[in-house]
């Protein structure tokens, strides 16, 4: 007898396409299986053969959470280098090491959440570091180049599947899981969906994540977006995965569903594919899909959408095909090329702000090197443990040789003496390891525990001296001798514990309250007073101890001696990621810490050749007058120190550029709840006052000069074209930027606005001819009363230079564009939310479902504008579509009112609408204004002759 060959399951069969493979699959699930599929710890299916899965591996600018990897600069400083070449390999550099700790530890996933595609539109919010840019077309060219990396060039099997982050209009920490960001159809359009549109349409976008805030109402895990713009923008399957606790976000903080079972479900139909709730937990997310189902709130159907977008996913990832998944071998980590691309990068996202001359270094410069991050390699909440690190000190040792490098830290050394006259001690830590936090890896670090291996801080009649550093805000940290510093574990004893300040919830800050003659020590991370008792320092809701700090050194006088041996001084200023501005925590100013600008004006006393090198996740308003030079880069990563040698040594010419504007001080900021970038005057593209830098900023030791600016217009757009000659005697980086502005456009439109850019390479002499291919599309923009595209007729200015302000050559172009028409009002009516213009009025729900509505949004009521509105040869009454309760008043072009129409009644919801109608006489084209007064929605306006 011959044994048969069982036949191939066609899940299993790779001749077969992906999207028949899948069906084949989700046919064979039970209901229970593809339940247990849509949390984010998807269970093995041992009967058909199919591993467990998770989705949400970080990735932001390395392997993050899972132990040593390669760690690269922040987001925000890859968008610096305006290069998306150099990010495209960083990203192809991460997904490779992705694959290789996955070989060793199957912890590790492939479902990456990265790149955060949010734009930095308020340099105040906590997670700027996230970001790359301000404006939508850089962020979109420097995200798809880091998802083209991070996905691979094979034409079918993905090295790592890229998730976007967050999806949408979500720069606020403040009040983040509850409050609404008030987004107008133009802003959405034109500045909040393109940088994910253009990324995703690119097609190495595996999904995208929601953010936990609202927009215009409604949370943004039942968005209708998601099904009406996001996936009507590629024909692959996008697998949505929720952010961690936002689905029970929906009732327990925002309260928009009464119940579990209902929002779970919304959520999945809006387009949610994986929960990700109840950390490795599924039982509460498949508990609550079962009863949904159970009440009819859902169909098996839905749960098959899902489940299919997940199982695409995982198809394209090679899981059902290792044979012939190119990247199952993959095993470069660490490699001498990822060292070389980490520092390549870290140079690469250097800006000089301003240079009279002192830079780069003279060979033999005696340089003094201060400041709290002079030797700092500083990590993030989305980064790797280091494998290597090189700090501003050990790079100029490295490049000057430590002979001709100076350095003062510039902390203030102190000691605390309790009321009875005794001192906090630090006791010796004995035979404790070092431990670096998150070294050996974690699914949730937020749930990484303190160290209680270490004795207890005592006192006794010497006590110790500290390193006290106040990081802005009267945040503090104490750092003990040995460079630890102190911290409260779960046991609540006061030890020198941390290697960092870091965790979700960070146990290293404390502040000083004045008490009596003395001080409260608060310790941030509890809420709790510092106490002394018998067993050890603890913090305690009762008895707290009461200080007196005595200062041995201030910092700024060990910076000053430094400073005065130098020939050249560099003040390494910035923050600490994890303080102070991170995420759930927004910054409250734009000004650098007191501390630091103690140590930089000291230093400057001492020295006037004091060059600041800024390292930061966000801009700073500092006064570069008084300063020969001024560098500013984000936390670089494992190389970051030699970088900035380098760059000082004058070995690389800077050519990073700012990614957003640096404002000059905090009253040129609006309100960080504030989305209406086009009527608050926000960004680049908005804003009419003098920047301290402006986008696009950056200095070089070359010269550049720019010329020949062409512009030749088709029916498919304008190819430009202009030349870059390096006039310097350096071989050098110039990014040549092109920016379009309208002339005399008939509605608010950017002052300029980025319409491509080329980072390029030139010898001294050399010249490089560049042409863009500008679609006409570029031109266009949101027409609210047709609410579609549009290119309007008219002159453009095109302006070829160095930065958004720094403008070379100009010339203009006429695209072919269409004649704006007015409103049909009489046929269309005007929906609420589609106004030209608007004073005090919000964007909030029309219903949970879908649809926008306006509401005033304080008591003084709110105002909006309508223009060019067509009532024909005459209409003689109005209807309003209101809930709740309140009045409109209706007029034209500025006049006085001519209706007014008010609820007789509270109506029973907010979603509750009714028609009020009123006569009113109108003829012709004019704007219509409506004021609203009192808590009513406005959905909709008619007319009728």
């Amino acid at each position: 007898m011959t044994a048969h060959t069982p036949p191939t399951e066609p899940f299993r069969d790779p001749r077969l396409p992906f999207a028949e493979r899948v069906d084949d699959l989700l046919g064979r699930l039970t209901l229970d299986e593809k339940i247990s599929f849509l949390h984010q710890f998807a269970p093995a299916v041992e009967r058909l053969g199919i591993a467990a899965f998770r989705t949400g591996q970080e990735a932001l600018h390395g392997v993050a959470w899972m132990g040593p990897a390669t760690v690269f600069p922040q987001a925000v400083g890859l968008g610096a280098t305006w290069n998306p070449d150099l990010v495209r390999r960083v990203g192809d550099a991460v997904s490779r090491e992705v694959r290789a700790m996955r070989a060793k530890d199957d912890r590790v996933g492939l479902n990456v959440w990265a790149p955060t595609v949010n734009l930095l539109r308020h340099p105040l919010w906590g997670r700027n570091e996230e970001g790359y840019s301000e404006d939508p077309r850089l962020t979109s060219a420097i995200a798809t180049a880091y998802t083209r990396g991070l996905r691979g060039d094979h034409p079918v099997y993905w090295r790592t599947a890229p998730v976007l982050k967050h999806w949408l209009a979500h720069n606020n920490e403040t009040d983040r899981a509850t409050s609404s960001s008030s987004v107008r159809p133009r802003v959405l359009h034109e500045y909040d969906l393109r940088a994910f549109r253009a990324t995703v349409e690119a097609g190495a976008v595996a999904g995208v994540m929601p953010a936990y805030n609202l927009v215009n109402g409604r949370p943004n895990h039942v968005s209708p977006y998601l099904r009406a713009h996001l996936r009507t923008w590629t024909d692959q399957e996008l697998l949505v995965c929720s952010d961690a606790g936002a689905p029970s976000n929906l009732v327990d903080a925002e309260h928009y569903f009464d119940t579990h079972e209902e929002a779970t479900a919304a959520s999945l139909v809006a387009g949610v594919d994986s929960f990700t709730d109840h950390g490795t937990d599924s039982s509460q997310i498949t508990g609550r899909l079962r009863r949904a189902l159970e009440r009819g709130l859902l169909t098996e159907a839905d749960l098959d959408t899902a489940v299919r977008r997940q199982l695409s996913v995982r198809f394209r990832l090679g899981e059902f095909d290792p044979r012939d998944d190119p990247h199952e071998a993959t095993a470069a980590f660490d490699t001498p090329e990822h060292r070389t691309l980490a520092q390549e990068a870290a140079e690469q996202a250097i800006v000089l702000l301003k240079n009279d001359g002192l830079l780069p270094l003279a060979a033999g410069t005696r340089v003094a090197v201060v400041g709290l991050l002079a030797d700092e390699c500083k990590l993030d909440w989305y980064s790797g443990t280091l494998i290597h690190r090189s700090t501003p000190l050990e790079g100029l040792y490295e490049r000057f040789g430590a002979e001709r490098v100076e350095f003062a830290e510039g902390v203030d050394r102190v000691l605390l003496r309790t009321a009875s006259g005794a001192f906090l001690h630090v006791p010796v830590a004995g035979d404790a390891a070092d431990e670096v936090r998150g070294a050996e890896g974690a699914l949730d670090p937020a749930l990484l525990a303190g160290r209680t291996d270490l004795p207890a801080l005592t006192t006794d009649a010497a006590g110790t001296e500290l390193a006290l550093v106040d990081w802005g805000g009267g945040v503090l940290t104490l750092r003990a001798p040995d460079g630890r510093y102190l911290s409260v574990a779960e046991d609540g004893y006061v030890r020198a514990a941390a290697d960092q300040p870091g965790g979700w919830v960070v146990q290293e800050t404390f502040s000083l309250e004045p008490h009596g003659d003395g001080h409260l020590l608060k310790h941030l991370g509890t809420g709790r007073h510092v106490c002394v008792s018998a067993d050890g320092v603890k913090v305690a809701d009762e008895d707290p101890e009461v200080f007196e700090l005595v200062v041995a050194e201030r910092g700024e006088e060990a910076v000053a001696r430094a400073a005065a041996r130098a020939d050249v001084v560099v003040v390494v200023a910035g923050n600490d990621p994890h303080l102070g501005g991170r995420e759930t925590e927004d910054r409250t100013t734009l000004r650098l810490p007191d501390h630091q600008e103690r140590l930089l004006r000291a230093a400057r006393a001492a020295n006037p050749a004091t060059v600041l090198a800024l390292v930061s996740a966000y801009p700073y308003a500092v006064d570069p007058a008084e300063l020969p030079a001024v560098l500013w880069t984000a936390h670089g990563g494992q190389a970051a120190g030699t970088a900035l040698a380098r760059v000082l040594a004058g070995d690389v010419s800077p050519a990073g550029r700012l990614p957003q504007t640096w404002y000059a001080c905090d009253s040129d900021l609006p309100d960080l709840l504030d989305y209406d970038v086009i009527g608050s005057r926000q960004t680049y593209l908005y804003f009419e006052g003098t920047p301290l830098f402006p986008f696009g900023h950056g200095l070089s030791y070359a010269s550049f000069s720019y010329d020949g600016l062409t512009a030749a217009a088709g029916e498919e757009g304008v190819r430009v074209s202009f030349s870059v000659t390096n006039t310097g005697r350096l071989t050098a980086d110039e990014v040549a930027q092109l920016y379009v502005r309208a002339v005399g456009p008939s509605r608010p439109r950017p002052r300029r606005e980025l319409l491509d850019h080329r980072r390029i390479t030139l010898a001294p002499g050399a010249t490089a001819q560049l042409t863009f291919d500008v679609p006409l599309s570029a031109f266009a923009f949101w027409d609210v009363a047709q609410e579609r595209w549009r290119v309007e007729p008219g002159a453009c200015e095109l302006l070829a230079g160095a930065s958004s302000e720094d403008i070379r050559l100009r010339t203009e172009v006429r695209p072919a564009g269409e004649p704006a028409l007015p409103r049909a009002v009489v046929t269309d009516g005007l929906a609420a939310a589609s106004f030209d213009e608007q004073r005090g009025v919000e964007i909030v729900d029309r219903t949970k479902v879908a649809g926008d509505a306006v509401t005033p949004a304080d008591v003084s009521g709110g105002e909006l504008v309508y223009r060019a509105c067509d009532f024909g040869p005459g209409v003689c009454e109005v209807t309003v579509e209101v809930a709740g309760e309140g009045t409109v008043e209706l007029s034209l072009d500025g006049g006085p009112v001519l209706a007014e129409l008010s609820t007789a009644a509270p109506t029973r919801g907010p979603y509750d609408y009714v028609p009020l109608v009123a006569a009113v006489a109108a003829a012709g084209v004019h704007d219509l204004h409506l004021r609203l007064r009192g808590p009513l929605r406005l959905a909709h306006v008619g007319f009728s002759g």
